[in-house]
């Protein structure tokens, strides 16, 4: 036909997210592989994306012709670990940090969660030596944050008020259809409240670790340095997307802005860090600041599947008998059997049913067994992403390797070294609580660290 030209002009599919949700996706890189579609349906179950058209015409785009902040996405993130072109990749939030941190009249706070110290230096060719918490809080440190605090306090003070929530439970003599769900997770409260509304219902009113730690900083931390806390930038560093929404539609403990004004994933930090320029190797290793840097083994383990419930059932044991356990003796719980499972816990003679699930194909499972009579619980655990927050959206990108594994052998190891292994043994918990919330469960800390 003599045609040696391109005559007809190739148009890309345009972007389909809003700016502001924290998932981008850029129609101009994506290959069309179709991982994200699979991942999203055969790992998650949520079905947020779709192939739309034939042949030439065909392009990756948010389910039932919608925009993927309608479709229904979680913002568990494993389409982005699982995208090999970059195509898909979290909202930016490191300029509106940086900008905090030249702003003179703002206090910039920081807390790096569990996982976040399994994964940070991914990308830095550190040996895992080097690789350590110290090391991160000091160049964390040196971009100029005020307070480098620890989210594992937080977990701490997390498994305070749930373990309370669960007990309180469990003495009421009622039968619940529906355990007690753990709320940590806002990937799968999202979840559960769009697709589950039922079980929803029965969600811990207990604040996630990450708004827990804002509430603290705002409240507490603000009155001991004695400023007000709008004068506070809190950040927190996560190994997930959903946080970043999480941080900007929960309900604050005070009026005067957010509790966490911005959330930054592990790859951002690690760019922030590595635009700094510092000799990360030669970095000395630092503390954490006080009072609200010092935490428990069990918080630690909060960044892997299981670890959660372990945590609990440390402090339940302690709670229902008065006596400690072995710190070891239930970390069993931690084991993965194909992302689903479930154990019965003799606590003094006290029956608790456990169940516990990461990846949300697993938590759908888990769901659908409860409400057909088939399982019974009194607590479950989920996380969103496989392997637990280890394995999270936000985490540093392999392709082809799924590390939640590795980094969660990293937060075992953290937790039999740390010289205290109960969050209820934790001394800076044991202040706030005598210094401000009172008691676990109490009025002020219902106020500020539960949703309801």
């Amino acid at each position: 036909m003599n045609i040696t030209d391109r005559i007809y002009e190739k148009k890309l599919a345009e972007n389909d997210a809003p700016g502001s949700f924290p998932l981008i996706k850029e129609a101009a890189k994506c290959i069309k592989c179709m991982r994200c579609i699979n991942v999203c349906d055969k790992i998650q179950s949520v079905n947020a994306w779709e192939l739309r058209g034939t042949g030439a015409r065909a392009a990756i785009g948010a389910a039932g012709g919608k925009t993927i902040s309608e479709s229904g996405c979680t913002l568990c993130g494993q389409c982005i670990t699982h995208c090999p072109v970059a195509a898909l990749k979290e909202r930016s939030d490191e300029e509106r940090v940086i900008a905090a941190l030249g702003d003179p009249d703002l206090i910039t706070v920081i807390q790096i969660a569990p996982a976040v110290r399994a994964a940070w230096a991914e990308s830095m060719k550190l040996t895992a030596e080097k690789a350590n918490v110290g090391r991160l809080v000091s160049l964390t440190r040196a971009l100029g944050f005020n307070y480098v605090f620890d989210t594992d306090f937080s977990a701490d003070l997390t498994v305070m008020e749930e373990t309370s929530e669960l007990i309180e439970r469990l003495k009421s003599g009622k039968k619940y259809k529906y355990p007690l769900f753990t709320s940590c997770c806002p990937a799968w409260v999202t979840f559960a409240k769009e697709r589950f509304p039922d079980a929803a219902e029965n969600l811990s009113s207990t604040k996630s670790p990450q708004q827990m730690f804002g509430a603290a900083v705002k409240g507490y931390f603000a009155g001991l340095i004695g400023e007000n806390p709008s004068k506070i930038f809190s950040v927190s560093v996560m190994p997930c997307l959903a946080k970043k929404k999480e941080a900007a539609d929960s309900p604050n403990a005070f009026e005067n802005g957010r509790d966490v004004d911005a959330v930054i994933t592990t790859r951002e930090l690690a760019r922030m860090i590595t635009s700094a320029n510092h000799d990360v190797e030669a970095a000395e290793e630092e503390n954490f600041d006080s009072p609200l840097g010092l935490a428990s083994g069990a918080g630690v383990i909060f960044g892997t599947t299981g670890g959660v419930s372990e945590a609990v059932l440390r402090t339940a044991y302690y709670f229902i008998t008065g006596k400690n356990p072995s710190p070891d003796c239930f970390s069993n719980v931690r084991e993965n059997d194909n992302g689903m499972r479930k154990y019965t816990i003799d606590i003094a003679g006290a029956k608790v049913s456990l169940g516990i699930a990461s990846g949300l194909r697993n938590a759908r499972r888990l769901i659908e067994m409860i409400e057909s009579g088939e399982e019974h619980f009194d607590i479950v655990e989920i996380m969103a992403c496989p392997g637990g927050c280890s394995g999270g959206g936000g985490q540093p990108i392999h392709d082809g390797f799924e590390l939640a594994a590795q980094r969660a052998e990293i937060l075992k190891t953290l937790d039999c070294s740390s010289e205290i292994r109960f969050a209820h043994e934790n001394p800076s918990i044991k202040r706030i609580y005598d210094e401000y919330y009172g008691a676990p469960l109490s009025e002020k800390a219902h106020a500020e660290l539960h949703t309801k």
